[in-house]
């Protein structure tokens, strides 16, 4: 009789349908169930899943499939980051719209996903590009306008030429633009900004509150990116008059050190150069090194591998202590936007100052010492950063420094020429995008009001989708009159909108939040759906989003609690973070121009989704890269295809039980209580590798020893009532646990089973205690320490019942003949040594 073979396109089509049709994975939060929000982080919309989707959203799916067997309320969305320059650029190479773009790549990415058997509750689907969305942004924006969060200024902006945009600092990836790779330069342009370093100390000190949820890597990289430092701001007053500037602050860790600053050194870009110039004979060589050092590469000009170079401007401060003049230098290493843009020169205590000074021939004065030692500046190999006694410190001489970091903030803040206080590396986060396939910020610019906020109620102000991208990617929008030109809503005169349209990043830091109530048109979000709902449990994606995307995702929910969006408790969006590991073809990153791209549909077509989900979850841990095999997806076929043919084969045995269904009373042969045993080790094993430390690889590997253990126990175990059942109980198990990973043939074998009701809705299966028990043990026998066989025993039996099986073992006796045995070595439950000679 032929066997009917397993047929993936046919099966998996058959249950994503049914799912669809029943709206199988549909959640609300009136509930009494306990809740579960697993989230993968949503993708752009690009045109076509890739391998890395394929393992992200597989290692989501396990985990929402999985708490749902486990008895939660599982809140598993997807939606669309749809809007941005990739999109843009894409739509100009292919003459077309990007809003035609987008929403073409999403019904086909929404078509492939679904292929896949996700368990998504796509009634809350979401794309960042419709009104419905963008309008709740473009409130939260004037909200924060009037909270003082917003605010616009002029400043030196990393520039994209080629992508004709300005770039958020961490957008800048070795000088390069993090989409196109073009060379950033620097270009003066007046920007809107969010105020993220108002949250700085919060975003710091609630890190500590994701310790054990989130990777210490990640944790690490923000609280670096973040950078808190305690000092003291320090004003040093100018020689020459500046109108309205009282002199240039500094911000210093060492404030102890004042007394040894022998120069300043400002950022080339810094804002008072032009008036230190002024009269100045070396004027042009000052300008024409500034606009040599602005258009290097930021993190260059941070390096400590930099060659440190400066110039004088020939101008003069005045120290806030002794009065004497400190000279005011340019240096390459300074940057405008971090810090204040200058900072002092103390060459005797800092390296970095010491080697500007020893090439610049700038004097060093000592004024810190190590206890009972003396430093002179001219035999110094390096700058002493150490700690001691202050000298040539005025009133300060004689005190420890770190005492008199306290003292010296004390005394100019009593002077008003500072005080102690702290700084962050962290920058307000620029939002403006010069570009068009965004969402439009609602203010505008009336020559009589200024810059006036659009009022709420006219929201969304709607992106005009009847433009014509540019091919050199210029936004349209300055020249779309119907866009630009508007009435001012303070005075009723004419008026023009602002044309520049958000940084992308901030759709994406609070998408998770819409989630909760995607559907809501009265308000962004229910605050019943959030305070059931948020914050999210699992959060899934690439550790290369660890700064941009979760440090505003944090800020971002700071923010809308505070304005009362979200419930006063949460300060957190994300409990838990997954960071899964890369798909790598041939040991390197898949793209197209290397031509090792694998792609999902084709592996799908020729394997089935179940077996591309299988072998995405198997070939690593979640957290790790693995390097695609067409030898692994053969490995993970010929499993399904086992499970398959193993039903099949006895299918007429198998009756319609659920998961550890079999008893004690069951198991009456050696290979029945031996099968039963191994099935609930395995639920144990696999429930806690996949419930608890998502370590997916080594929960399959155990359903694979179990579905072994079935193909040798089969061959042994009778047609009794007890041996079907522990059997069947066996293979309902195997299906059980495998559902979350493989759930299509589960389904399909679970109804073969005679299950009416889905797979999916069933609990995850309890192991028991006492069905793990050994009924025998395996002890090693040996004669005079050479192992000479092994003998079964009941588990449990004591040295004299071992003992005495060792002694009657026929390979112990061959080898003891004509021996005198004189002393026997038990070790219980593993083995029994004899000594004889």
């Amino acid at each position: 009789m032929t066997q009917e073979r397993y047929n993936p396109q046919a099966i998996e089509e058959k249950w994503q349908a049914r799912w669809q049709a029943e709206n199988a994975f549909a959640c609300s939060h009136e509930s009494n169930k306990p809740k579960y929000y697993v989230l993968e982080m949503f993708p752009y919309p690009s045109g076509n899943i890739h391998m890395g989707h394929v393992r992200n959203y597989s290692i989501g799916d396990v985990v929402a499939r999985n708490k749902r067997m486990q008895g939660y309320n599982v809140l598993h969305p997807m939606g669309w980051d749809a809007f941005g320059l990739p999109a843009e650029n894409a739509a100009i190479k292919n003459n077309t719209h990007p809003a035609e773009w987008t929403y073409a790549n999403i019904r086909t990415m929404r078509a492939q996903l679904k292929r896949l058997g996700y368990s998504y509750d796509w009634s809350r689907e979401i794309a960042t590009c419709r009104p419905e969305y963008y309008q709740w942004e473009q409130m939260f924006f004037l909200r924060l306008l009037k909270k003082g969060l917003v605010y616009r200024k002029k400043a030196p902006q990393n520039w994209c030429p080629s992508c004709h945009t300005v770039l958020a600092n961490e957008q800048v990836i070795d000088g390069l633009c993090w989409r196109c790779d073009s060379r950033v330069v620097q270009k003066d342009l007046t920007q809107w900004f969010l105020k993220i370093t108002a949250y700085g100390d919060e975003l710091l000190r609630d890190l500590g509150t994701l310790e054990g949820g989130w990777p210490e890597r990640v944790i690490a990289m923000q609280r670096n990116w973040i950078g808190k430092s305690t000092g003291a701001a320090i004003t040093f007053g100018l020689e020459k008059n500046v109108e309205g500037v009282k002199g240039i602050d500094v911000f210093t860790t060492r404030p102890d050190t004042v007394f040894g600053v022998t120069f300043m050194t400002l950022a080339p870009e810094h804002s008072l150069v032009e008036h230190l110039i002024e009269g100045y004979e070396k004027a042009d060589e000052v300008r024409a090194f500034v606009e040599r050092i602005r258009n290097m590469d930021r993190l260059d000009r941070q390096s400590d591998l930099l060659e440190k170079e400066g110039i004088f401007t020939g101008a003069y401060a005045l120290h806030p202590f002794t009065g004497q003049r400190v000279p005011l230098w340019l240096g390459n290493f300074v940057l405008a936007d971090y810090g204040t843009g200058a900072v002092m020169g103390v060459p005797a205590h800092d390296q970095r100052d010491f080697e500007f000074a020893h090439k610049y021939s700038l004097p060093v004065q000592v004024v810190i010492c190590p206890e009972g030692q003396e430093l002179t500046p001219e035999t110094m190999p390096e700058a002493y950063t150490g700690e001691g006694v202050m000298v040539n410190s005025g009133q300060f001489d004689g005190m420890l420094n770190e005492d008199g970091k306290k003292a010296v903030a004390q005394s100019l803040e009593k002077n008003g020429k500072g005080k102690a206080t702290t700084q962050f590396r962290l920058r307000d986060w620029n939002i403006s995008r010069q570009r068009y396939w965004g969402a439009p910020i609602p203010v505008i610019y009336c020559d009589k009001c200024g810059a006036v906020p659009e009022k709420e109620e006219n929201l969304p102000v709607l992106l005009p989708l009847d433009v014509k991208t540019r091919s050199d990617g210029r936004s349209p929008l300055a020249d779309t009159p119907s866009f630009a030109q508007c009435i001012c809503p303070q005075c009723g005169g004419p008026a023009r909108r602002e044309t520049d349209t958000m940084d992308t990043f901030v759709e994406s830091s609070w998408y998770f939040a819409r989630f909760a109530s995607a559907r809501d048109t009265e308000t962004p979000f229910d605050m019943d759906a959030v305070k059931y709902w948020l914050p999210v449990d699992q959060y899934i994606g690439g550790v290369e989003h660890a700064i941009l995307h979760l440090l505003y995702s944090r800020f971002f929910t700071k923010v809308l609690r505070d304005m009362g969006f979200f419930p006063p408790e949460l300060s957190e969006p994300f409990n838990n973070l997954l960071t899964q590991g890369m798909v790598l073809k041939d040991g390197g990153k898949m793209s197209k121009s290397k031509g090792n791209v694998v792609d999902p549909t084709e592996m799908i077509k020729k394997y089935g989704a179940d077996t591309v989900r299988l072998f995405c979850l198997f070939a690593a841990p979640a957290e790790r890269d693995f390097d695609w095999s067409d030898s692994g997806i053969e490995g993970a076929s010929r499993f399904i295809n086992r499970v398959w043919r193993l039903f099949v084969e006895e299918q007429a045995r198998l009756l319609p039980l659920k998961a550890c269904a079999s008893t004690a009373q069951d198991a009456q042969s050696p290979e029945a209580r031996d099968l039963r045993r191994r099935e609930h080790l395995t639920v144990k094993k696999a429930g806690e590798d996949m419930g608890d430390r998502f370590q997916f690889n080594t929960a399959i590997a155990a359903v694979m020893e179990l579905v072994n253990t079935m193909y040798i126990s089969r061959e042994k175990m009778g047609s009794t009532e007890g041996d079907r059942r522990v059997f069947s109980s066996a293979m309902a198990t195997v299906l059980t646990l495998l559902s979350p990973i493989i759930p299509h043939v589960c389904e399909e074998l679970w109804n073969r089973l005679g299950h009416d009701a889905s797979l999916s809705d069933e609990p995850w299966p309890q192991w028991d205690k006492e069905a793990t028990a050994q009924d025998t043990v395996t002890v090693a026998l040996q004669v005079n320490g050479k192992l000479r066989g092994t003998v079964d025993i009941p588990a449990g039996a004591d040295k004299a019942a071992m003992e005495e099986a060792a002694l009657a073992d026929s390979s112990v006796q061959r080898h003891t003949a004509g021996l005198t045995v004189r002393k026997v070595v038990v070790v219980p439950g593993k083995l029994v040594n004899i000594v004889a000679n």
